[in-house]
């Protein structure tokens, strides 16, 4: 089990510096966010090869990438290739989001139909495409993702929860059910932690109510009892680690930190 670092807080930076906080975080690995912006950019995939150098010299490897493709073109076919040349195996694809204007079922099939063209890629370039349970898409749980998966063959597509998104902001499925539905797929999670709490009240009467990020042994999220589940249950792949708060990057990273070290104790009580 590898617990990388996603590289969303460090957008802005140049890829040397955002190897070095990487491997100074002390991770063992990191998810490679692919996004305008941010130290690779879809527009020039060849960056892909050089980012993944550049984190293996820090001492990172870089078994993981995300992008926000959901249609299996030329520019998404040469995102793909530059992973798999660069040895990074998972890619999380982009969200099919739900319209609520439009059936359920149209939209379903037409995601299925993405997916047939991103299956063939995936067996060109020898990668693992992942789909993240995600709020407001056609996979924000395990029943829905599954309609996606139904059929297809785990070697190239991966299933990657997210319970602090999915079972604490979006609804409330149980993740031992998720990881049971997913379980041929299941091959990532997402690892963050956040909660609710109330708000004014309306002119209705109506109370509002708000979320937002917590520290992982502070939120709603179990993760005392996902983790143990995941280690007696022999999981290998990734716990992709994500920093949500809305704080400087300083202060953010200091609370990356304080995820991480309690993210290893949890590990290594249940290996006790």
């Amino acid at each position: 089990m590898d617990i990388a670092y996603f590289t969303k807080t460090l957008e802005g930076l140049p890829l040397d510096r955002a190897a070095k906080i990487t491997a100074g975080l002390g991770f063992d690995c990191a998810d490679l966010l692919i996004r305008d912006g941010h130290a690779v950019s879809p527009e020039r995939p060849e960056e892909i090869v050089k980012a993944a150098k550049l984190f293996a010299a820090a001492g990172v490897r870089t078994p993981m990438a995300t992008i926000d493709s959901t249609r299996p073109d030329d520019s998404t076919s040469r995102l793909l290739g530059s992973c798999g040349e660069a040895g990074i195996g998972l890619i999380r694809l982009g969200f099919w989001r739900y319209d609520p204007s439009r059936r359920w079922r149209a939209q379903l099939d037409e995601a299925r139909r993405d997916l047939d063209g991103f299956e063939r890629l995936a067996e060109r370039f020898g990668v693992r495409l992942a789909v993240q349970l995600h709020g407001g898409t056609l996979h924000s749980s395990g029943a829905l993702a599954a309609q996606l998966l139904a059929g297809r063959d785990p070697a190239w597509a991966g299933a990657y929860p997210d319970p602090a998104n999915q079972i604490i902001r979006e609804g409330s499925e149980d993740w031992r059910l998720t990881l049971d539905i997913l379980e041929p797929w299941f091959c990532c999670m997402g690892v963050k932690n956040c909660g609710w709490f109330p708000g004014a009240c309306g002119s209705d009467g109506q109370r509002a109510w708000h979320s937002d990020w917590y520290g992982l042994d502070e939120g709603m999220v179990p993760w005392n009892e996902i983790v143990p589940h995941l280690v007696t249950t022999g999981f290998a792949g990734v716990l992709s680690v994500h920093s949500q708060y809305r704080l400087p990057r300083d202060q953010a990273l200091d609370k990356v930190r304080a995820d991480l070290a309690h993210l290893r104790r949890l590990v290594a009580a249940a290996k006790e």
